[in-house]
């Protein structure tokens, strides 16, 4: 299988969730397959706006951001639907642990769309069995519908995976570009915006093809900087990597993971928390941030799902903090009940040069004391994997949830509130 993989280069996935949030409400409850399904602000109100709608809606001309009485006049049996941002968040959260359990390079972009570096997955399959696997599983066990580019960069796979939708898969080759890009409008172009391209149209730039053969002069001195970067990206260059520590819009760098069985016992459920914090401290340090806020998520064996979080008085970025932190909500939230999903988040993230920390003189010496040792500790676990350096509460073999073929289990357990 390794042929079938570039021997130089890289080979990016792009998923991209189909309505996401119509999607979701779809699989919450059934009786809205098949029908025109929008979520809208202000549900009561005409000056309400589309959020997103299904694609049954789409057909009857109803479109993202279209205000509610104009959506309601071209589709007069849309069925008009509330946001529930806590179910969307939820469903995200299960669509990455999919990702993820097929390799860590996996960088989120928003809740329903991300990347992932498959270069070297060989062993899982070609880059289009592992796409069609991916689009099948989440498919299947979360009922959610997504389309996948297969490219040698991120633009490119970003620009595929808009190509076929609903539930398309779309490889696009470096080769491919002047063929298939160039000749659309350069609005249609993953970074250019209505603005752009009307800036672009004053100086003749009216498709990708006349942006990737532009002037580099009138192209800086229209749009500065961003100029020569969407040249580049009109001839297929791009050459930012797949970053799982990039930090999304919502300030924040979570992991979760779902048990193979509901499990009552003390001692794994920590276990379980003890790994997520080290794998949330790990990566909040990659990124030089500290984290302000930590959030634990329990979904218990009905589906029920509680988010609780913790202020902190400082901020933190050591494992043992987010663990102890962490620990706390449990012990204080947890009902006793069989869990079935565990998951921890650092919010309110900082960059660390910005935190003020009020320490005393003995507090301060001893931090810079650990630090040589902390950074040696992240540098062992980087080469030679997460269990090199351990301490505290480790489970067995048996129990462990990373020994699943997938890592997680998720069937429809996202779908409860």
């Amino acid at each position: 299988m390794k042929e079938m993989y570039p021997k130089k280069g890289k080979v990016i996935l792009h998923v991209d969730m189909n309505s996401f949030y119509a999607s979701v409400e779809m699989a919450y409850d059934p009786s809205l397959q098949g029908k025109p399904v929008a979520i809208a602000g202000n549900v009561e109100e005409r000056r309400g706006i589309i959020i997103t709608c299904s694609y049954e809606a789409r057909a009857f001309g109803v479109k993202t951001t279209m205000p509610l009485w104009e959506a309601r006049r071209k589709c007069p049996n849309l069925i008009v639907m509330k946001p529930n941002f806590e179910r969307y968040r939820s469903a995200s959260l299960a669509m990455f642990d999919v990702l993820r359990s097929y390799t860590d390079l996996v960088e989120p972009v928003s809740i329903d769309e991300g990347y992932l570096d498959i270069t070297d997955c060989y062993d899982k399959g070609s880059p289009l069995e592992i796409a069609t696997s991916i689009q099948e599983t989440v498919r299947k066990t979360l009922l959610l519908p997504s389309s996948i580019g297969i490219a040698p960069n991120k633009f490119l796979a970003k620009m595929a995976s808009d190509m076929k939708k609903p539930l398309g898969i779309t490889v696009l080759r470096k080769r491919d570009v002047p063929t298939i890009l160039w000749p659309m409008p350069v609005g249609e172009m993953h970074g250019v915006g209505s603005r752009t391209a009307e800036k672009l149209a004053t100086i003749n730039i009216f498709t990708i093809g006349d942006l990737a053969k532009g002037n580099d002069v009138q192209l800086k001195q229209l749009l500065g900087i961003n100029g020569e970067r969407i040249k580049q990206r009109a001839n297929g260059i791009d050459k930012r990597p797949v970053d799982p520590d990039a930090i999304s819009v919502f300030k924040s760098i979570g992991n979760s993971t779902t048990l193979p069985y509901d499990s009552t016992d003390e001692e794994e459920l920590q276990g379980v928390i003890k790994r997520l914090s080290n794998s949330v401290g790990a990566r909040i340090r990659r990124k030089d941030m500290l984290s302000n806020n930590v959030q634990l998520m329990i979904r218990y064996a009905d589906r029920k799902t509680v988010t609780r979080s913790r202020k902190l008085e400082n901020p933190i970025d050591q494992d043992h903090e987010i663990f102890n932190a962490a620990k706390h909500l449990w012990k204080k939230h947890w009902n006793g009940e069989p869990i079935r999903l565990l998951g921890v988040t650092a919010q309110e993230l900082i960059e660390k040069q910005e935190a003020y920390k009020q320490l005393d003189l003995f507090s301060y010496e001893k931090e810079a004391k650990k630090e040589p040792l902390l950074k040696v500790i992240d540098e062992l676990k980087g080469k030679y994997g997460n269990e090199i350096v351990s301490n505290g509460i480790k489970l067995p073999k048996e129990k462990n949830p990373r020994n699943n073929e997938h890592g997680t289990s998720f069937e429809k357990d996202f779908l409860s509130d």
